[in-house]
């Protein structure tokens, strides 16, 4: 150890502060590498946000582009605010130059969306972006109870898959996503429903019972959210939760059945190739516990196809479940676009279809931010 004599001394000065320099570099460089890294995400989600703007301006020129397959009195009702308007259809085809060449007819018609102006649904009569906002909670509802359930069990049951390959539980949890994955989704949605409300009289199709909705409509419960589970812990009312979350067991259950095989088994096919690398011999070797190494670091990077699938099926979900929605009565984004489909309302579907093209641009975003923060080597790439 460097004396206070020593350090006193001038010629020893310079011997002191590298002896000091040694003791402190560690620590010097670990808080730039944390710099850099902080930098580094900084620069990444930058990037990625640049990249949004562009993604979702190409994804209003191709809806923009299905537009123009109709002729300008059926593109009229895209710029629509009233019913009443309807009877002066040609006024509003001059007024938004759907005669002018198409370059102009898409910076009128962005400047409308921009505006928050959609069109008119005939089949809802209501504006698109009132029916959107009306009926998008339950979507988010359903999706916010499906997609967490489906994604942690098709995790668990695809890591456990893996570990006991080849016995019992693997081949059993194999069996179940061959034949979750195979079932058609409005088939198995019909038979739980005539088994359970059918045979057994409980978990009804619909957001709610009728008592409950009267109660909603009257006034006496207030509409937070439009998640009727979420507005009724607002409301300390635990009769409207419980019946309103016994009209999302069925839904549930079958997007869970359905999705989960596919998570499962994309999990399980990462998980084996991951344990077989030579970092996890290596782990194992050195005698780090077992379960350490398949939870630290096998199941970790085990993840990363995992997300992407996890990101696009939980954008699909709240682009709307079609099927699920329409056969259990669940009223929300998907259930809208079907009815305006069968009733030939563009400016509903396109309304749909631009919602559902945002809602996928931003689900990718996420899913890239989260590789980043999984996989360092992504983001320094």
């Amino acid at each position: 150890m460097i004396s206070g004599k020593a350090i006193r001394s001038p010629a020893n000065i310079l011997p002191f502060f590298f002896y000091l320099s040694k003791i402190a570099n560690p620590y010097i460089r670990v808080e730039l590498q944390g710099v850099r890294m902080v930098n580094n995400i900084k620069t990444y989600v930058a990037r990625r946000l640049i990249l949004l703007l562009p993604t979702v301006l190409g994804v209003t020129i191709l809806i923009f582009a299905v537009a123009q397959l109709f002729d300008p009195v059926q593109r009229a009702s895209l710029y629509i605010r009233d019913p009443k308007q309807l009877r002066s259809i040609d006024e509003v085809i001059e007024k938004y130059g759907l005669n002018q060449p198409i370059y102009l007819q898409y910076f009128s018609w962005f400047s409308q969306v921009l505006q928050g102006n959609l069109g008119w649904s005939q089949s809802l009569h209501m504006q698109v972006l009132d029916a959107i906002i009306t009926r998008f909670p339950a979507t988010l509802e359903l999706a916010l109870y499906a997609a967490p359930l489906t994604i942690f069990l098709g995790i668990r049951l695809g890591k456990l898959s893996a570990v006991k390959k080849d016995t019992l539980i693997d081949h059993l949890t194999r069996a179940f996503a061959i034949v979750g994955w195979s079932l058609p989704a409005f088939w198995l949605g019909i038979v739980l429903l005539a088994f359970f409300y059918g045979g057994l009289g409980i978990f009804a199709p619909g957001r709610l019972s009728p008592w409950a909705d009267v109660l909603i409509t009257t006034g006496e419960f207030r509409v937070y959210t439009g998640l009727y589970t979420l507005d009724a812990i607002l409301n300390l009312n635990g009769a409207v939760f419980l019946d309103a979350l016994s009209h999302l067991i069925l839904p549930v259950t079958t997007l869970t059945i359905i999705n989960v095989a596919l998570i499962m088994r994309i999990m399980r096919s990462s998980m084996l190739e991951q344990l077989g690398k030579t970092y996890i011999i290596a782990a194992r070797a050195r005698g780090l516990d077992d379960k350490k190494v398949i939870d630290k670091h096998a199941a970790k990077n085990a993840l990363i196809p995992v997300i992407t699938l996890s990101g696009l099926l939980t954008a699909g979900m709240l682009s709307g479940m079609v099927i699920t929605e329409t056969i259990f009565e669940f009223k929300g984004i998907g259930y809208f676009a079907a009815h305006a489909a069968t009733q030939l309302d563009i400016p509903a579907v396109l309304g749909f279809a631009l919602l559902t093209g945002i809602i996928f641009v931003i689900a990718n975003l996420i899913v890239d931010l989260l590789y980043a923060y999984i996989d360092p080597r992504i983001r320094l790439a």
